[in-house]
């Protein structure tokens, strides 16, 4: 590939064609097969009110993709109103294309809001797995209640699924995983290994990047949190490269845009996604466009948002590296009033959301944590104050046309959900951290941040630090792996922090270490648990 942006273009349009292409392809339809050619399961995710995405990938040897001959594929699929598939609601057949690693996306319209629904694809005489899943409520409509599911970070060499065992457990209406699906590094192989292998085996190609996700895709705990319920889904730095920034990796690579074309091809092709057309007319199409609104009828609305792609690069880099590092108050770059984490065109369709959005609960679904969080140990100084330059504390401008557009269009109810720092927090959100509440300082937003699924964090003492230093922090705790629970009515909305016993465990338990509340009409979170 040529390593540059027109490349990168050219890329973005082929997976276009290509997808537009499956679905039309006759492809070639299978009397027999001679090895179960489901082993990744199936997925949906981006539904709608009257439509969900249907997901899977023809692959027997999930580490060895010529397990699968280069010629196209017909399957069939169908989803129904029950489990035993007696009312068949929808059918037909898609195209797994050799250059989309057989995996197909089936955009099923034409169902009925607020449904629970069964689905199922066929090759041949084998069938996978039965998926579950749902469309949203109407768009008038007032749910009592919604539960769902908040997740990310999930290195392989670092532990066991289990956390997506106790998802699908919990039978939640929606999970949403914030980022970090995949690492670009560690060994490839098929079982999670006792003890992490360091950072070898670096995913560079566009076949390193599918044989990193048919990896993770293999494991029997997540492929069952994904029959569970629909996913909604973005990405953080490791499904492409640790720090990166938009076209920029932390090594200053020459070919980083072919790379990250061929990370963000393999995105697409593993996650239940819809791709976004191309405008017509166009002249700038910056890419993959993944951030998107999902209403769950007049009760809540996800912005999924991405903070990787269009953002400028990290304030005061070391000389020669690209990527973050740890940052004095001194550094005047970090205060630019330009700089933005979500880039222009994102920072005006997210006001332009917020100004729309008549939910009850709006949910800002992004990658990492949005509250100030100052570095320990505490300066002497604030000239001295040290922030990490890789999350929000590096872009505190754009955080702050954040919470201003919140206020300026009376956002109801905003909650953020984060991810990406391996640890749970609670969190208030304001304009100026460095003061208390105040009638002219108030509590914007309330903010939770999840732990991973399994990758380490720092220990327990340093949080307690972290917490102590900012005073908005209410809680914190990175000593433990799992996942968030959100329970919420037109009233009030629940957060649990659900922490596995030993991530090293594949059948460990779970357990609630803290559980928080938040009014209707009443920012911050109260304790109650």
């Amino acid at each position: 590939m040529i390593p540059d942006r027109r490349c990168f273009l050219l890329q973005t349009g082929r997976l276009l064609s290509l997808a537009a292409l499956a679905a039309a392809y006759p492809g070639a339809a299978l009397a027999r097969t001679s090895a179960y050619p489901f082993g990744l399961g199936v997925a949906s995710g981006s539904p709608r009110a009257n439509s969900v995405v249907l997901w899977t990938r023809i692959l027997s040897d999930p580490l060895n993709a010529e397990s699968v001959k280069e010629a196209p594929l017909l399957l069939r699929w169908e989803i129904a109103e029950d489990e035993a598939f007696k009312r068949i609601v929808a059918d037909g057949a898609t195209t797994a294309l050799h250059e989309l690693a057989h995996s197909v996306h089936v955009d099923v319209s034409g169902l009925r809001p607020d449904r629970w629904y069964w689905y199922r694809f066929m090759l041949g005489d084998a069938v996978s797995p039965i998926g579950r899943t749902r469309t949203t409520p109407a768009a008038d409509a007032l749910p009592t209640r919604m539960r769902f599911a908040v997740a990310s970070c999930q290195h392989w060499d670092f532990g066991h699924y289990a956390a997506h065992r106790h998802i699908a457990a919990e039978a939640p209406d929606l999970v949403a995983f914030l980022g970090d699906y995949i690492y670009e590094r560690g060994r490839y192989d098929l079982q999670h290994p006792d003890s992490p292998s360091g950072r070898g085996d670096e995913t560079i190609t566009l076949k390193d990047y599918r044989a990193r996700y048919a990896q993770y895709k293999s494991d029997l705990h997540l492929q069952a949190a994904h029959h569970a319920a629909p996913w909604i889904v973005t990405w953080d730095d490791h499904e492409v490269a640790n720090d990166y920034a938009n076209d920029r990796d932390e090594r200053l690579d020459d070919n980083f845009m072919a790379r990250r074309a061929a990370a963000y091809q393999a995105f697409y092709e593993h996650m239940p996604i819809r791709l976004t057309p191309r405008p017509a007319g166009a002249h700038d199409f910056t890419g993959l466009r993944i951030y998107d609104c999902v209403k769950w009828g007049r009760l809540a609305q996800f912005h999924l948002l991405d903070n990787r792609q269009y953002r400028d690069y990290q304030a005061c880099q070391r000389p020669g590296r690209g990527g973050s590092n740890i940052v004095t108050a001194r550094c005047s770059d970090r205060l630019a009033p330009t700089r933005s984490l979500l880039g222009p065109d994102q920072e005006s369709w997210l006001a332009n959301e917020f100004a729309r959005s008549k939910a009850r609960w709006n949910l800002l679904a992004q990658q990492t944590l949005m509250a100030q969080s100052m570095s320990v140990p505490p300066a002497q100084s604030r000239d001295e104050d040290r922030f990490w330059n890789d999350g929000w504390d590096g872009y505190p401008a754009s955080r702050d046309r954040l919470l201003n557009n919140m206020t300026k269009h009376r956002l109801a109810n905003p909650m953020v959900l984060s991810g990406d720092v391996h640890t749970f927090y609670a969190a208030d959100l304001r304009q100026d951290f460095s003061r208390p509440v105040s009638d002219d300082n108030p509590i914007v937003a309330t903010e939770f941040c999840g732990t991973s699924i399994t990758s380490r964090s720092r220990a327990q003492s340093i949080t307690d630090q972290i917490v102590a230093n900012n005073p908005h922090l209410h809680y914190g705790r990175s000593d433990r792996r799992g996942f968030m629970m959100m329970d919420m009515t037109p009233v009030s909305s629940t957060a649990r922090f659900q922490a596995l016993d030993d991530v090293a465990r594949e059948d460990s338990g779970v357990s609630t270490l803290a559980s928080f509340l938040v009014e209707n009409g009443r920012t911050g979170a109260i304790r109650t648990g």
